[in-house]
């Protein structure tokens, strides 16, 4: 009924042919005030459901906010440690090259040196950053792939002072170095593999200046699995009797490792 006039609320007169059905507006989503809905014809308690009812959205699901990515502590990379002295110029687990050129031998800055039976280059490398700019390192070999990976890693290391001769030791006269002009020559674990010792003596010594000091290393103990056979084994004293016949004066003996010896002759 209507409370006003006592009528039935569907005898009321409608506005105009305008009016908006009540459940339309129930459904808007944007809500009318009191004075638009009574505009529009729609009786007072109609309107006041309409104007307590809740706004409601096509969808029930709400999207939770998008969450900003969780700061992780700033954890520094880690530190690539730079390539050691086995890497680089080949194993030295055995051999102290360095302390063995600089504190035995005493090699310096300025020192003309060759390495005969250079290897993997680990003595060439070490004497080429002792003796620098001023001085000069013969690196030789037999094999010349040896000489090659000694040019590659002496220039991977910064050094411009080796110089690499292919020569086979066991020849007297063979190896393309000045006669007499060497500070130091190195024969380091070489002699295991020749028959010829007196011969390879004979070319470090034709080398040297007088003066001028040989220092020979090889192997004192081959039980190890990683040695070479027990037959292969230099007899130092054989080397010692072999300096006397080619002006050599043993200067000194030494351990040079836990399995190899060390000798140095100085040429008279």
């Amino acid at each position: 009924m209507d409370e006003q006039n006592n009528l039935p609320l569907s005898s009321s007169p409608a506005a105009d042919d305008t009016t908006v059905p009540a459940s339309n507006l129930l459904n808007q989503q944007t809500p009318m005030t009191g004075n638009q809905l009574a505009n529009q014809g729609v009786p007072a308690e109609v309107a006041n459901q309409i104007t307590e009812a809740p706004v409601t959205t096509e969808s029930t699901t709400t999207t939770p906010p998008v969450q900003p990515p969780t700061p992780t502590p700033n954890t520094p990379a880690p530190n690539t440690p730079a390539p050691t002295q086995e890497q680089t110029f080949g194993k030295s687990e055995l051999l102290d090259a360095q302390s063995i050129l600089r504190s035995v031998l005493g090699m310096n800055i300025g020192n003309i040196v060759a390495d005969l039976g250079a290897g993997g280059g680990l003595f060439s490398l070490t004497a080429a950053r002792i003796v620098g700019d001023q001085g000069q390192v013969y690196a030789v070999d037999i094999i010349k792939n040896s000489l090659s990976e000694i040019e590659s890693k002496a220039r991977m290391a910064g050094l411009y002072n080796i110089k690499s001769v292919w020569s086979n030791l066991e020849i007297l006269g063979a190896t393309k170095i000045p006669e007499a002009s060497l500070d130091f020559a190195m024969i380091v674990n070489v002699l295991f593999q020749s028959k010829k010792h007196f011969e390879v003596m004979s070319e470090a010594t034709r080398l040297l200046k007088p003066g001028g000091k040989l220092l020979i290393i090889d192997w004192s103990d081959t039980s190890p699995g990683f040695a070479p056979a027990t037959n292969m084994r230099v007899d130092k004293n054989k080397l010692v009797d072999n300096s006397g016949q080619i002006n050599l004066l043993l200067d000194k003996e030494f351990k040079a490792g836990e399995y190899h010896f060390g000798l140095i002759f100085i040429k008279q």
